[in-house]
């Protein structure tokens, strides 16, 4: 009888070769197949997020997304398609997907797949508030769309900001705020706390792109942008390294 070799299912020995470090829990590896996929060091465990397309690899009723999936479905149907509950939950948990993908994202300062994600969680937003049939449902999603605002406008004034084009990234904050004033309500204390707190830190921003001169740490933030465009992530780690030393030396000029 030939001995069948069963493949051991403890992940020990990849978590004792990556040990947790708050600090450097992100890395893009390379797939057995060569793509790359970004990994993050959790304290108990390791999760792992294709770059491109869904964050879990998975492509819904055959197409890249879930959101495609039901664009599909409204072009397809009369003018009263309507979402319903298990649609809603479907399109809302690949929601949480991407929000977790674009947060780990910007961490490592790819602004340009941040942006990207961020689009896609609006266009989510845009989609549920036309066609979801249920207003518990819809507040469960838009009550986050302010920080959605924000972390898209950032993104997008960053790689602005990243080519010397001051004047496009302060349009880019000024129409977020703008976007995030004329909101329609939404009852729930997590739409007014994201509203206050999305709206303050854009101003801030807004305020640093009017006077902020350009520094070390500016021109290291644009080795960096350059670094992820071309997919370098080993100078782009070391780049964040660099700024986060600057950045614990110079004193913050608005103190």
């Amino acid at each position: 009888m030939n001995r069948v070799e069963v493949m051991s299912k403890d992940i020990s020995p990849l978590l004792q070769e990556w040990e947790f470090d708050n600090e450097k829990s992100i890395r893009i590896v390379a797939a057995d197949d060569g793509r790359e996929v970004m990994q993050v060091r959790l304290p108990l465990g390791i999760e792992q997020y294709e770059l491109d397309g869904r964050p879990d690899g998975m492509k819904p009723f055959g197409k890249n997304t879930m959101l495609e999936e039901f664009e599909e479905r409204v072009r397809l149907s009369s003018d009263n398609f309507q979402i319903g509950h298990d649609d809603f939950l479907l399109l809302s948990n690949e929601g949480i997907l991407f929000y977790y993908r674009y947060l780990r994202l910007f961490q490592i300062g790819d602004y340009k797949r941040t942006a990207r994600d961020t689009d896609h969680n609006l266009k989510l937003c845009d989609l549920v508030e036309k066609h979801c049939e249920d207003g518990d449902d819809k507040k469960m999603l838009l009550q986050y769309k302010p920080y959605m605002l924000r972390m898209n406008a950032i993104s997008k004034a960053m790689l602005f900001l990243h080519q010397h084009l001051k004047t496009a990234a302060r349009e880019i904050l000024e129409g977020a705020i703008e976007s995030i004033r004329s909101l329609p309500e939404v009852d729930t204390p997590s739409f007014q706390f994201e509203r206050i707190r999305s709206l303050d830190y854009l101003e801030s921003a807004l305020k640093q792109v009017h006077e902020k001169k350009p520094g070390p740490v500016e021109a290291l933030e644009e080795e960096l942008a350059k670094a992820v465009d071309e997919e370098d992530y080993e100078r782009a780690a070391m780049l964040r390294d660099r700024i986060g030393e600057l950045s614990a030396e110079t004193p913050d000029q608005d103190e």
